[in-house]
């Protein structure tokens, strides 16, 4: 039993049986007739693209007795026994499995003497980056000035892994992935001539999951010609691939978007009764999502290679959703997917992802914001549909506050003899006027803050005394600098004198330390962040009154005037329609 697989059997040969590779073809069409034929071409893809097909092709035309044009005529000695793999001058290596000096060393013997039935000797060798350094450097030379009567061809999928010295001496060609309309052609004229009816869904999903490689394609053709009978469908494409179905990717694509939980849980159960890997299942909702955002994209769509009712389908769902939340659900499934990967509970740690991308909500853009913002700030009405909420939100607290004043109890009041005598008593019978208490005054619009307004303090509700709470200072500088609050204590009377906060010491000793520029700075900054006040600090001793040290205590309540002033802050006062409170600039606060 010799059965030859689809890979081998289906295998070009010649140029015109190539699939895909066009501009590469032609190039090496073109150099054969015009005779400019490189003697060191190299071939780099992916794995099944067509680069050893295409050496052994450019093998026969070189040695083809019959050659008319570029295509070799398989038929004379030398094509046949090419194709056989029996000729003497052909020379095809595994540089996986001869990668060492020694075996080039052979090869350098071989290729000095002529061929034997061909015009020229010909030297393939595939995976040529698996060579060692050694074996490249004693090719140079040989690659450099080969004899007349030999061409050098070699075939990579890691073209980064070949010295540049040895790439400067050759002839590249970088074969790109079939394109999914090539491969379905080729596919289904090989369906036709193996006698099978295949569905064109099952045949699109065959495409897709070759990924461009003619090769893979055909493996997985062949697997499926061996499972079915005459007619292949979808569902056997499946079973037979363990895949999951495209309709439960799309419809757990659209269960995520659309906050759909029992759709997205089903279609999870689904594939899992299928026995797909986990891996390969989110790698193909990755896909999905992606997808989705390039039909959003102008000028994207000529990237998404699937076949055109499902691209349809994926239109319409992205038609449906904004950019920026199909770009953010995209990010959660792939944090969700990493996790998946490292958890020793895969499926819960994927279902525990879906949920979170459901719960997530759609995503406004920071410009539409920012534009509200400036209308806010421009005086401009926004729109009725976004003022609507706060305008009932607004009546509401109006009228709780209307309702809560008039269900008030009002105590009647005693009339006074002088009122009696100023105004007659109501007559028997006469219904007296309802009391109505008095409203409090609304509050009075604030006037917007500039800039350059200065900074005027004002009450606030976390203000203290300094002589109440001065234990309490001392303990909020303790916490801060131990040194600092045992000096504190050595204070003989504290005074708050006309903004100012007279600290008075019995012997000048005592405040060495603090009447230092930095220490003052630093007290003062904890005095106006305790009490809350625009103290200026002031150390008297029994010698002096210490004011020659003061210079710089202002530092920090111009730091206070500028937080106050600063337009940002200003700014959000006015949005949100607030007042400034504490403002602490101590090193605690930062």
């Amino acid at each position: 039993m010799s059965y030859l697989v689809l890979a081998r059997k289906s295998r070009p040969q010649d140029f015109n049986q190539v699939v895909g590779q066009v501009p590469v073809v032609k190039t090496l069409q073109n150099s054969l007739v015009r005779d400019r034929v490189a003697h060191a071409i190299l071939f780099s893809g992916v794995r099944g693209v067509g680069k050893t097909t295409l050496a052994r092709i450019m093998a026969k035309a070189i040695n083809c007795e019959q050659r008319t044009g570029a295509n070799p005529c398989n038929k004379c000695t030398s094509c046949i026994e090419i194709t056989a793999g029996s000729s003497l001058d052909l020379y095809e290596i595994d540089g996986a499995s001869n990668r060492g000096i020694q075996e080039i060393r052979e090869l350098k013997e071989k290729i000095r003497f002529l061929p034997s039935s061909s015009k020229y000797k010909i030297i393939i060798i595939d995976e040529v980056h698996m060579l060692t350094t050694e074996a490249f450097n004693a090719l140079l030379k040989t690659l450099e000035e080969p004899p007349d009567h030999v061409f050098f061809m070699f075939a990579t999928t890691e073209l980064h892994k070949i010295p540049i010295t040895i790439l400067s001496r050759c002839q590249r060609y970088e074969l790109k992935r079939v394109s999914a309309e090539d491969l379905g052609a080729h596919f289904q004229k090989l369906a036709e001539d193996e006698g099978v009816v295949i569905e064109q869904a099952a045949l699109d999903l065959i495409v897709r999951e070759s990924e461009g490689s003619v090769r893979d394609g055909l493996s997985l053709l062949d697997q499926v010609f061996s499972y079915g009978e005459k007619e292949i469908g979808i569902n056997d494409v499946i079973q037979v691939l363990g895949l999951v179905s495209r309709d439960i990717i799309l419809s757990l694509s659209r269960a995520l978007l659309e906050k759909d939980h029992g759709a997205a849980f089903h279609a999870l159960e689904e594939t899992f009764n299928y026995g797909v890997d986990l891996k390969r299942f989110t790698a193909d909702l990755l896909e999905a999502f992606r997808t989705l955002i390039l039909c959003k994209i102008d000028g994207c769509q000529e990237l998404i290679d699937i076949p055109p009712q499902e691209l349809d389908e994926f239109k319409s769902l992205a038609a449906k959703h904004s950019h920026n939340t199909l770009h953010m659900k995209l990010n959660l499934l792939m944090q969700g997917v990493e996790q998946m990967r490292f958890s020793s509970q895969p499926r819960l740690a994927l279902e525990n992802s879906f949920l979170k991308i459901i719960q997530a909500g759609d995503v406004v853009p920071v410009s539409n914001l920012l534009g509200k913002i400036d209308a806010l700030l421009a005086g401009t009405p926004l729109p009725q549909k976004e003022v609507a909420v706060g305008i009932s939100e607004k009546k509401k607290t109006e009228k709780k506050i209307t309702e809560t004043i008039n269900s008030a109890p009002v105590s009647k009041p005693q009339p006074t003899p002088q009122a009696d005598t100023e105004k007659p008593a109501n007559e028997p019978g006469e219904a007296e006027p309802p009391l109505v208490p008095e409203q409090p005054p609304l509050p009075e619009e604030r006037p917007s803050t500039t800039i350059e307004d200065d900074y005027k303090p004002v009450a606030r509700p976390h203000q203290r005394d300094v002589r109440r709470d001065w234990p309490g200072f001392i303990e909020h500088v303790k916490d801060r600098k131990v040194w600092m609050a045992q000096d504190l204590q050595r204070t003989e009377k504290v005074k708050e004198v006309d903004g100012e906060l007279q600290l008075h010491f019995a012997d000048q000793a005592n405040c060495t330390l603090l009447r230092q520029k930095e220490n003052i700075k630093l007290l003062t900054e904890f005095v106006l962040d305790f009490f809350q006040k625009d103290l200026k600090l002031h150390i008297i001793t029994p010698a002096q009154e210490d004011n020659g040290d003061m210079e710089n205590v202002e530092s920090p309540h111009k730091l206070r005037q500028k937080l106050a002033n600063d337009p940002l802050v200003i700014m959000a006062t006015e949005i949100f329609n607030g007042q400034i409170g504490d403002i602490r600039v101590g090193p605690r606060s930062r």
